[in-house]
């Protein structure tokens, strides 16, 4: 007898093209910048928004926990993987009308973004050149950099919650330092599903911000660690960035196993190549409970922790 799991598989493999992009236990590690993760279940890549809504729908239609994981950028996986149905996002394609309205896929990456929207003389998201993550996941954790953040410009959201599609518009989307209404939803939990979103650009000099780009990209080359990581681990406190303070407690440079707090930069804790999620996440609470031990400033998680840990 076929399990939920087994049917839901041959499910996904019917919608056009799904039989190459369906994998049973597949290793997460590919698909995040840490290069760290444990198996899912099941993984079916979508390409397009209608494939992405009929995923998860079926998902829920056999009873299977789903996850859905843009860029992973911004998360650690756990050893142990994850249950259930895991969505990779690939669903990408954007465009900006002649009033500066950019309408723009989950999946897109933001570094894409930045760069089609710039070229074509539009400002308001050049600040996020450079940035790894997709611009589902920018939304979730309102990137920023540079003295913008995403929740500058974003104008609404469009989401599959609880099976219904609808649109969330600014004020609706609890956009914070690094956190959104969809963040303080655990992501195993009913958090809903980001679809598509518009964001409100300005005309600009296509040249002038070609150039502030570059410098920009080289500041990034000049002070960030080049090995796998999943970019800034902590939040800024109330009174002093989180790097700061690592690097005041003496934990630059401070290693287990194949992770390591980053001698170039001490809010990224990086994978030298043989790195576990649990190697990870006992140096970030190493940090964390150091921090406070001598500062007594409880430092927070940027970054997601996902998966069976």
């Amino acid at each position: 007898m076929m399990s939920a799991m087994d049917r839901l598989a041959e499910r996904l493999r019917r919608i056009p093209g799904g039989e190459q992009r369906v994998h049973r236990h597949a290793p997460l590690a590919p698909y995040t910048t840490y290069r760290i993760g444990g198996p899912a279940d099941l993984v079916y890549e979508a390409t397009t928004v209608p494939e992405l809504q009929q995923a998860w729908q079926l998902a829920h239609e056999y009873g299977v926990s789903c996850l859905v994981l843009g860029r992973g950028s911004n998360v650690l996986v756990a050893d142990k993987g994850v249950r259930g149905l895991v969505i990779l996002n690939r669903c990408s394609g954007l465009k900006v009308d002649p009033g500066g309205v950019l309408t723009v896929a989950s999946g897109t990456l933001l570094n894409e973004v930045a760069e089609r929207t710039a070229s074509e003389g539009w400002a308001g998201l050049e600040w996020s050149v450079g940035i790894p993550g997709s611009v589902g996941g920018a939304i979730v954790g309102n990137a920023g950099a540079h003295g913008g953040y995403v929740g500058d410009v974003l104008e609404a959201v469009t989401v599959l919650d609880h099976g219904e599609v609808r649109t969330l518009a600014r004020p609706e989307l609890g956009m914070g330092y690094r956190t959104s209404l969809f963040k303080v939803i655990p992501n195993h939990n009913g958090r809903p599903v980001i679809l598509e979103a518009t964001f409100a650009l300005r005309p600009a000099d296509s040249r002038t911000l070609r150039r502030q780009m570059a410098e920009w990209l080289q500041w990034r080359v000049d002070r960030h660690p080049q090995e796998p990581s999943a970019g800034s681990v902590f939040k800024r406190t109330a009174q002093y960035p989180a790097g700061f303070l690592i690097e005041q407690a003496d934990l630059k440079g401070r290693r287990r196993g194949g992770a390591q707090v980053s001698p170039r930069h001490a809010n990224f804790i990086v994978n030298l190549g043989t790195a576990t999620a649990e190697d990870v996440r006992g140096l970030l609470e190493e940090v964390r409970e150091t921090v406070e031990a001598r500062f007594g400033v409880r430092l927070e998680l940027e970054i997601e922790l996902v998966g069976e840990w």
